[in-house]
């Protein structure tokens, strides 16, 4: 920017703004899911649409292509009809009813209910003209299929999974029409309404109506129309077999991927089986014994997956399917029939295996992940590294997908099979069917087993999805690099065969797959290569350069080329002899690897979708079947019955340190819900349902947790205080004080955004608000508990501000918190005001307990409580009801230190003083003692002055010294006689006792607390002498002809030239700016200048105390000579000699010493 150039305040703002744009990376540890906030995803499957520029490819294959698009269609107008059935909630339940034929508004209420339930019954009208087209289109394929011509005909694995995902979809449609009453209700709501109103007027709407309501009446509906149907059509029976067992041997070659395909082959091999099996014809049992289908394998599968997932809390049974046909035979489902649990049923038992595989797997994608990361190619990757990211790639969704199927099949196992009161103790007597599916129904080992699996899902999804870029380019590259070998290089010696032999089909076929997707180099084909001719290539070979390329084929081009070499291979080919055994072993071989391999591009291709839907979790959420259970007696489960939360509060209940970390994963099935609701289901009502339990689960979550890391590092904090001798001392004794078990919280509290439904959350930030607030509060408690003690349990309230602050500094490595002075000043109340609470408290303490109920001894220098108390108990605040962790931490260490500051409270003395000092400082202090000084002055002008006077009245007026002849008990009775009047005063052992017992133990306390303020002073100073050049003299010793004074200045020098660079002034003065200086300046004075240094507050205290004795009763009438009175008792110090008299008379038997009363 040149110097002329000027900047406005507004771009000024602009440019300060645009700040925030700025992405800056934390170094916050991952231990949460992926979360996107922005999710974008391309989708190149155009569902045939393109079949038609595939001119060179087989023709029947390009109309199979036509009716899978159709299926397809099909397919997903099922779909969203079962979204719509899994997700009606009851209408008609919310709408007033009518009572009565008489009711007046009855009109009204019926025009309302039509109006409201129209738009829904309109869907279910046209759900039951799906339900036909669908049949029908079903039922014409597999008559076109099952036709006499057409029976040997090839048909595609493609088709025939097409053909099983519509048997798929009339199981699932059928399932949820059958389960969900709410529809039936609504609906009989409505026609109720419209034959009153006469709404259907004409005969074709009362007919639709009325098949409608039988359609919804009627159970297993859909199952029982398609089997009459399919029994109509000859040897279908043989199709269904097929399909059936496709999907059997897909199930054991692990041909799927996602989730929800392994249990679609499943339900279709039972409905299937189900579909076969008739009264009077097919019979699946006579199959089996002509090695058509495989009962066996399918009994054993049926046994492994008991329950199969449909939706959210939907769950099918297999094999009722089965046990529902009319030839079912018990004895030829051994497995199924066995009173063995599922396998599904146990997670625990795979658990070990998970983690091994996990940790090979990470340790895998790290070592790819970091050359990813850190190594800059020059060069591209070669085939072989290529291959094996796709290896990689293909190996981590798989693992994804078989961990995400364990949970969800273990999720649908515990919601088929409730716990109850006998079988889980803690399941009470009362508990809803949905709650003992899923809050008792989970032991703690299968809890942490959930947690851990899931973190792992989570965890490794999220890696998975930083490598995307990566593992895209390897992908794209390795299926184009393979393709086009396949097809140029490896086919050309079948392509040859094929020609030499004259065998045009196979010939067509192969060069139908390589026209259909050969990408030559720059565009044009060899003209002049031999296999085209059937001849042998020469000697020096052909050589085909394949192009290296980033795209990978389209959708459409995969299913040609993969159904033509399947056509290849299959026994059944469309011709009378079959193409395979035309065809040489081994190329038959690599064929069938090629289609094994290329099974999985078209998820590769979709990394990103395939990656979701194979860590897809949403349904643990979902619970609209068990809410219609309730028949509107509940709108939502409360939050203990939700797993998400069943699981994060697991793990906050538990305080399990190696599971903490994992805590945010079950958290991220909310995202997941969420997604699937907005997305899938394109319901904002369950969207809105998520959001609500997410806010109150969160606010919950966070209490919780901030609670148990403030209990944790309190406990912690007093932990370390403890005295060890004290810890080494009860071990002996057997009772152990341990430390806290070490957690992981740090990793939490360095969370700064996690993502939850879209928001960015600073979890730290969050944390630190309330662990400020129980900071706060536990300072509170401190300072209370206090003031509902007497003077002694000072020392307890250092330790108790000592412990917090400790704690504050622990966790403000971690935590924003608010400086410890500035709480501790809030809680004291002493932001604004001169003193705060304690200060209040210790005045209050000193003035109506120490001055009046304590007595000072002055062989130990402390004050003890007196055995006989002149003065009322007063009465103190309760101590408040505070949980352990705001006081110590535990209940043990409660206790401990309860017993240690114990030894504090029989007494007032050196430590107390030199806490009052610490905790109250100068300010505290001077308030205390010029509380105490009119305290002092209110009793000598008051209470003790009238008693003087009093006294001095009836003292003798001349009092002399007896002669040393009377001896000493002679001297005692002449005492005795003169004080006769001041011994027998009423109210002198008591009141006047008292009240200088009172003021005296007032000015001992100033004497105590200067001399406590002076210790604390020389400690402050001799710690910062170093860095005030406050150097000792060093010894010099004494030696002839030596000038000792001379050589200890330059040996002085030479210290203060070492220590030079300690000095805190000159350094900064150096060093810093000018308002440094000053600051570092005053703060040196400050702590040069100290009152031990030269002043006295005594001193100043008996200079007060002077001041108030200016009434001459207590300096007597002027002496007579000038000097002194020798003889005359005018004086105070004379009634003072005499009340000492009195003081040290002995005491009869029983009685309280006078000491043990006053000192």
């Amino acid at each position: 920017m040149s110097s002329g150039e000027k900047v406005t305040l507004t771009n000024a703002l602009e440019n300060v703004d645009v700040l925030d744009d700025l992405p800056l990376r934390d170094k916050q540890p991952c231990i949460e899911a992926l979360s996107l906030s922005v999710h974008y995803r391309a989708d190149f499957d155009s569902n045939f649409e393109d079949k038609n520029a595939f001119v060179t490819s087989v023709a029947k294959y390009k109309e199979q292509a036509t009716v899978q698009a159709d299926l397809n269609l099909i397919l997903e107008e099922g779909q969203e009809y079962a979204v719509m059935l899994y997700t009606w909630r009851c209408c008609s339940r919310a709408i007033p009813q009518v009572k009565s034929n008489e009711q007046p508004n009855r009109t009204e209420i019926y025009q309302k209910t039509v109006e409201v339930l129209e738009p829904h019954v309109n869907k279910l009208m046209q759900f039951m003209f799906f339900q036909k087209k669908a049949i029908d289109l079903f039922c014409d394929e597999v008559k076109r299929l099952c036709h006499r011509e057409k029976r040997a005909d090839f048909v595609s694995e493609a088709y025939l999974l097409s053909l099983g995902k519509l048997i798929n979809m009339f199981a699932e449609l059928d399932e949820l029409k059958n389960m969900k009453a709410s529809v039936r209700n609504d609906y009989s709501a409505y026609r109720r309404a419209a034959q009153f109103l006469k709404v259907m007027a004409d005969q074709q709407a009362m007919q639709d109506s009325q098949n409608l309501s039988m359609n919804l009446a009627t159970q297993n509906k859909i199952r029982d129309t398609l089997k009459s149907r399919l029994a109509e059509i000859g040897g279908y029976e043989d199709l269904l077999a097929d399909v059936v067992n496709i999907c059997l041997a897909m199930y054991e070659r692990d041909m799927y991927l996602e989730p929800t395909e392994k249990h679609m082959l499943v339900k279709v091999m039972a409905f299937g089986l189900f579909m076969m099996d008739l009264e009077k014809g097919s019979n699946i049992y006579r199959m089996n014994e002509k090695k058509r289908i495989n009962l066996g394998k399918i009994d054993r599968i049926l046994k492994n997956l008991e329950m199969v997932p449909l939706y959210g809390d939907m769950m099918i049974a297999p094999y009722n399917y089965i046990k529902n046909g009319p030839n079912f035979d018990p004895s030829k489902w051994p497995a199924c029939e066995s009173s063995h649990l599922s396998p599904q049923s146990n997670l625990l038992g795979s658990l070990e295996i998970i983690r091994e595989r996990h940790m090979e797997y990470i340790s895998q994608l790290s070592r790819q992940s970091n050359e990813a990361n850190t190594t800059m190619r020059e060069t591209p990757r070669s085939d072989q590294e290529n291959r094996q990211l796709t290896d990689l790639a293909l190996k981590g969704l798989r693992l994804l997908s078989r961990w995400t199927q364990q949970v969800m099949e273990l999720y649908s196992w515990k919601l088929m099979n409730p716990t109850d009161p006998h079988a889980n103790k803690e399941c009470p007597e009362k508990a809803e069917e949905y709650e003992r599916a899923t809050r008792y129904n989970y032991s703690t080992e299968e809890k942490f087993a959930l947690i851990e699996v899931i973190a792992m899902i989570k965890g490794l999804q999220l890696l998975m999805a930083r490598m995307e870029a990566v593992f895209m380019d390897a992908i794209r590259r390795h299926i184009y690099t393979e393709l086009q070998e396949f097809v140029q290089l490896f086919l050309r010696d079948p392509l040859r065969k094929a020609t030499k032999k004259r065998n045009d089909v196979i010939r067509v076929i192969i060069m139908s797959v390589r026209e259909t997707c050969v990408d030559w180099f720059r565009g044009t084909e060899p003209a002049d290569d031999p296999a085209l001719h059937g001849k042998k290539d020469p000697s020096d070979g052909f050589h085909i350069k394949v192009p290296h390329r980033n795209v990978g084929p389209s959708s459409t081009q995969l299913y040609m080329v993969r159904t033509m070499l399947e056509s290849l291979i299959d026994e059944r080919s469309g011709v009378k002899k079959s193409m395979r055994k035309e065809m040489d072993e081994a190329h038959v071989a690599a064929i069938e690897e090629f289609h094994r391999r290329s099974f999985f591009w078209t998820y590769l291709l979709n990394f990103n979708a395939s990656l979701f839907n194979c860590c897809d979790l949403s349904q643990l959420w979902y619970r609209e079947f068990f809410l219609e259970l309730t028949m509107g007696k509940r709108i939502q489960f409360p939050i203990e019955m939700s797993m998400p939360w069943i699981l994060t509060d697991h793990i906050l209940e538990t305080k399990d340190p190696s599971m903490m970390e994992f805590i945010l994963y079950p958290l991220d099935l909310y995202n997941d819900s969420a997604q699937y609701a907005l997305m899938r289901f394109k319901k904002q009502f369950l969207y809105d349902e998520v959001e609500a339990e997410v806010n109150l689960c969160f606010d919950q979550f966070v209490f919780k947790l901030s609670d148990q890391i403030f209990a944790y590092y309190k406990h912690l904090a007093g932990s370390i205080m403890l005295d060890k001798r004290f810890r080494a001392e009860c071990m002996s004794a057997g009772e152990k004080i341990s430390y806290p078990v070490a957690n992981r919280y740090q990793t939490l509290l360095k969370q700064r955004h996690v993502q939850l439904l879209g928001r960015s959350i600073d979890l730290n930030r969050l944390i630190s608000q309330f662990v400020n607030a129980a900071l706060q509060k536990s300072i509170d408690v401190a300072i209370s508990r206090f003031e509902a003690e007497d003077i002694t349990g000072i020392i307890e309230l250092e330790g108790l501000l000592e412990v917090n602050r400790l704690t504050h500094k622990l966790m403000g490595e971690y935590l924003l918190l608010n400086d410890f002075d500035a709480m501790l000043k809030e809680a004291n109340h002493n932001v604004s005001a001169p003193y705060g609470r304690i200060t209040l408290h210790v005045f209050w303490e000193l003035n109506m307990d120490v001055l009046p109920n304590y007595c000072y001894n002055a062989a130990t220098n402390r004050f003890v409580k007196t055995k006989l108390s002149f003065e009322k108990e007063q009465k103190r605040e309760k101590p408040p009801n505070a949980s352990v962790h705001y006081v110590w931490g535990t209940r043990r260490l409660n206790h401990s230190f309860t017993t240690i500051y114990s030894l504090y409270s029989g007494f007032i003395g050196a430590p107390h003083f030199r806490t009052i000092c610490r905790l109250l400082g100068y300010q505290g202090i001077a308030v205390v003692i010029e509380e105490l000084l009119k305290s002092v002055k209110f009793f000598l002008q008051g209470r003790a002055f009238d008693y003087v006077a009093t006294l001095m009245k009836v003292m003798p007026d001349v009092c002399k010294l007896p002669l040393v002849y009377y001896g000493s008990p002679g001297v005692l009775q002449y005492y005795q006689a003169t004080l006769a009047d001041i011994i027998q005063y009423p109210d002198l052992r008591t009141e006047v006792f008292q009240t200088f017992k009172s003021i005296g133990n007032a000015v001992l306390f100033c004497l105590l607390v200067e001399q406590a303020l002076t210790q604390e002073e020389v400690y402050d100073l001799k710690h910062a002498a170093p860095f005030q050049n406050m150097i000792p003299k060093p010894y010099i010793p004494p030696k002839a002809g030596r000038d000792r004074e001379a050589e200890a200045k330059q040996v002085m020098k030479q210290l203060e030239k070492k220590y030079a660079a300690l000095k805190v002034v000159s350094v900064i003065e150096k060093l810093g700016n000018a308002t440094q200086a000053r600051i570092a300046k005053d703060g040196d004075l400050l702590t040069r200048e100290r009152l031990c240094c030269g002043l006295s507050i005594f001193e100043i205290v008996l200079s007060r105390i002077e001041s108030y004795l200016t009434d001459p009763l207590w300096h007597g009438e002027p002496p007579s000579n000038g000097v002194m009175n020798v003889d005359k008792c005018s004086e105070f110090h004379r009634l003072w000699s005499a009340l000492q008299f009195v003081y040290c008379i002995p005491i009869g038997d029983n009685e309280f010493t006078v000491e043990a009363l006053f000192g």
